[in-house]
Order: C-alpha cells, then structure tokens, then sequence
C-alpha cells in the first residue's frame, strides 16, 4: 500500500515558497450561512470512505496535489473527458494512478442534497483532502473557501506541469517556485516502510536512513538544500505537522476561481 506521507513527498518545499500568496476573497466561514452543515456532510463522507479503505486518504490528497498544479485549484482533475476537450485523467501522471473520483462524486451528491447549486467541486476536494488527512492521523487546518470550478481541462499542462517522480531536487525546487508564482503500471509499494497507512514523519526518517523508494524521494536527502529540513521532520513531527498545514492552505491558494469566473457545477464530472 502506497505511504500517505510519500503522496506530500514534496509539498513541504512550498512551505518555503515566502512569494506564494493567499486570496482575499476566500474564506474558512464563506458558507456559514448558504451551507452550514457544510464541513460535517463531507467529514462524515470522508469518515466512512478512509474506514472502508484507508489508501484513500492519499488518494484524495493526490487529486489535490495534481489539481493544483494544473493552471491552478479548480477541480479540472475531476472532468472527464469530453468530445470537445481532452481532461486530466488519463494524462501521463494520472494514467491509472490518479484514483477517488468515486468519493468526491459520493459527496458532491450529499452535498447537492442539502445545499442545491451552492458549493463548488473545487471546495468539496480541498475539504475531503484535509479530513482525509485528519483521519489518518495528520494535522487539521481551516481550510479557505469560496472557488468556482473550472469550464474546461488542460491534457498538455497536466503533461507538462506535474513534478514526476524520477525529478531531481532542482527541478522539484523550480516547478514549486513555479506555482507560487509514473511508471503507469498497478503495482503498489510501502512508500513508508514503517507506517504506511499512517500520516507521520516516518516518511522522513526513511530518507535520513537512505530508504527513499523513489528517486524524487531520496533527492530531497541527498547532500544537497533540502536535507537540513529533512532532518528536522525526521527528529520533529510537530514541526513537519505545522509547515504541512501551512503548506496545504497556500497551494490550495494557487490561482483559485472566484467572483463570477468559472461555474458551480451540479456534478463535479462534466460542466453544467
């Protein structure tokens, strides 16, 4: 089973990215009053998804991650393919690994059900993405709201803008700098050979000991920028906890749609 902390291999170099930048419009309370039962409807949807299979907290958490680093934080990893445009799905890095779509339309549904046309997909992805974490252990954090969902999907920049796993330490740096401006096979490997299905700091007492599974992995210890802070999370949980949660509300700020841009679609599959 994949390591949910291997999924969040590299988020904490954006930790460090001082440029990046929070959007004024979004708020933790945007649906205080359109939706209050909001955060409760998908933490229970969450709850049932990670109890019937733990792996899917990292999978979420990936839709996330790929979501936006694609022209932003939009839900554009959530359209399917149409006649007219080419999606994500079936791009490169998300060929047969890109995987929880199933739970993100499980709560689009439950959500619809309470609060019609009101809460877009993009929101819903970036709640079940820190519940799911929650749940496996890791750290909380409020989560801004308030994005539109995306019309449209980019096959090329998923391509071409998503860190792959054979990088090394400087395009990792560069492709993170950039947005605070696969193998494809089915195989699974413990990611974290101590606590895979866990959310903690094992992943980085892995590196320090030379147990990266991946080239992306071991190049974040590896003599060069990054191993100071490598150490540090591997030694100090609460530290690696704190700059995670950071970390998640700034990419989650990456060029989100809001005002009058883009839709609140019915379904977080197609356009309305």
């Amino acid at each position: 089973m994949a390591s949910i902390t291997h999924l969040f291999a590299t988020f904490f170099l954006l930790s460090l990215l001082a440029c990046s930048s929070t959007n004024a419009q979004l708020t933790a309370n945007f649906y205080a009053t359109t939706c209050p039962n909001l955060q409760t409807i998908v933490r229970n949807a969450m709850r049932q998804a990670v109890a019937r299979e733990a792996r899917i907290g990292a999978s979420v958490l990936r839709l996330f991650f790929h979501d936006c680093f694609v022209n932003g934080f939009d839900a554009s990893i959530l359209l399917d393919d149409t006649a007219t445009f080419p999606g994500e799905k079936n791009v490169l890095p998300n060929q047969n690994s890109a995987r929880g779509f199933e739970v993100t339309d499980a709560i689009k549904t439950n959500v619809e059900a309470a609060c019609n046309a009101t809460i877009s997909c993009a929101d819903i992805l970036a709640l079940a993405t820190r519940d799911g974490v929650v749940l496996l252990g890791g750290p909380s954090w409020a989560v801004p709201l308030g994005r539109r969902d995306s019309r449209t999907a980019s096959q090329s920049a998923a391509n071409t803008q998503i860190p792959a796993p054979v990088s090394d330490l400087a395009t990792l740096t560069s492709m993170f700098v950039a947005k605070a401006d696969g193998s494809g096979n089915t195989n699974l490997a413990p990611l974290d050979t101590l606590t895979p299905t866990r959310f903690d700091n094992n992943y980085y007492r892995d590196l320090v000991t030379r147990r990266g599974l991946l080239h992306s992995d071991q190049e974040l210890f590896n003599g060069g920028s990054q191993d100071a802070l490598v150490r540090r999370y591997s030694i100090n949980n609460a530290a690696f906890f704190t700059d995670f949660a950071a970390a998640m509300v700034r990419m989650g700020n990456i060029s989100p749609l809001t005002g009058t841009n883009g839709e609140i679609r019915r379904k977080c599959r197609m356009v309305n």
